[in-house]
């Protein structure tokens, strides 16, 4: 199967999906396409079968925002012409199906059908979509799609709730590849980053508002009172000064290290202890899975998709969002005990392989060659 990827190249959760999905059907086979801006963080050229192709959106007086939906339609045109691309898969409602939408439109013209696979991660339905402006957009993007999928059942539920839309929606959950993390890091030393009788705590994200990045240094305060403790905090964002400074007026300026955007999560995640996600809303929670493959337990919020990957009592525990003393003494019931500590890790472990990129590549696969069936004689 010859099939096009358009996704967001950067450090987010979408991005990384697609470019895993994309280098996993490769290597199963199939010739892969990204479509993007720039090339993903995460997709490594010299393996079979990938082929990456760049959207270059030429600067132009006339417009004071530059459109990327139409260059981006085009450039998948011509990859399309120029390839035989049989699918296309987009991550994102928009701009990424909306501009899916068009090239299908301009290849009609020339008398090619190109069946194209949605794939909401979130933002682009709570969030963004949701808004005024563009929910018009969306639900456009969501009505016109072959096929369109979640990946989670709190997604697919949030998505019904707020589009006008009869669409069927396939709920395919994001994925790991366990294959990754059967055995440890040799380099794994705690000591680079904490004494021995520390527990290491980690935050993993964009530091958006959303993360709620007070509740994570607020919940690492009450923890460290009552256990030596440190707080890793990886990536960057908006809300990352505000909760610098009250790490520091907390007294906690040596305890928290910053180390901002990191390709060596997995390396920061293995000599790890605990995990804390108290986002005010999560789609699916990535970085919590992430967390569990390297057998770290996570303290987490029940809100949005988190409830389906962090099993309460069993991979970590879960609160309402901004419940901080509730997280904080959850994760105290984890950390204060090395049997304890050592259950949820095993736990969290079992948790994740659940989610193996072996057990969720065929569904896509499934859908892939349905839709592709579906469509051949329009």
């Amino acid at each position: 199967m010859k099939l096009a990827i358009v996704c967001y190249p950067t450090f987010g959760g979408s991005g990384v999906v697609a470019t895993m999905l994309g280098t996993a059907l490769a290597e199963r086979g199939h010739e892969v396409h990204f479509v993007t801006y720039k090339q993903p963080v995460r997709l490594d050229l010299l393996s079979k079968n990938i082929f990456f192709h760049e959207v270059n959106v030429e600067e132009y007086p006339l417009f004071h925002y530059q459109p990327y939906e139409l260059a981006l339609s085009s450039k998948l045109v011509n990859v399309v012409q120029e390839y035989g691309i049989e699918l296309l898969h987009v991550h994102y409602a928009i701009p990424h199906a909306y501009a899916g939408y068009m090239a299908q439109q301009m290849l009609k013209d020339q008398g090619i059908r190109l069946p194209m696979v949605t794939t909401l991660h979130g933002t682009d339905i709570t969030l963004v979509g949701n808004h005024p402006v563009y929910k018009p957009a969306v639900t456009f993007s969501i009505n016109n799609s072959d096929v369109v999928t979640s990946v989670s059942a709190s997604l697919k539920r949030d998505t019904i709730a707020l589009f006008d839309s009869a669409k069927q929606i396939e709920v395919v959950p994001n994925f790991i590849d366990m294959s990754l993390y059967k055995t440890e890091f040799k380099d794994c030393d705690r000591t680079i980053m904490a004494f021995p009788q520390e527990r290491i705590i980690t935050h993993i994200s964009n530091m958006r508002p959303v993360k709620r990045l007070l509740d994570v240094v607020k919940i690492f305060e009450i923890v460290e009172k009552q256990l030596p403790a440190i707080l890793i905090m990886v990536g960057d964002g908006p809300e990352r000064f505000v909760a610098e400074e009250y790490a520091i007026k907390a007294g906690l300026k040596i305890k928290v290290k910053w180390v901002g955007n990191s390709t060596e999560i997995d390396r920061i995640l293995c000599f790890s202890d605990l995990f804390l996600l108290p986002s005010e809303k999560e789609s699916f929670g990535l970085a919590a899975l992430e967390a569990m493959a390297n057998r770290t337990p996570v303290i987490s919020t029940n809100t949005g998709g988190l409830p389906e990957v962090n099993e309460d009592g069993v991979s970590g525990y879960i609160s309402d969002v901004g419940n901080i003393e509730e997280m904080a003494a959850n994760a105290l019931k984890i950390l204060k005990d090395d049997q304890v500590l050592n259950h949820f890790k095993n736990a969290a472990f079992a948790k994740a392989e659940q989610y193996d990129i072996l057990k969720i590549i065929p569904q896509y696969e499934k859908l892939y060659h349905s839709v592709l069936a579906s469509t051949k004689y329009l």
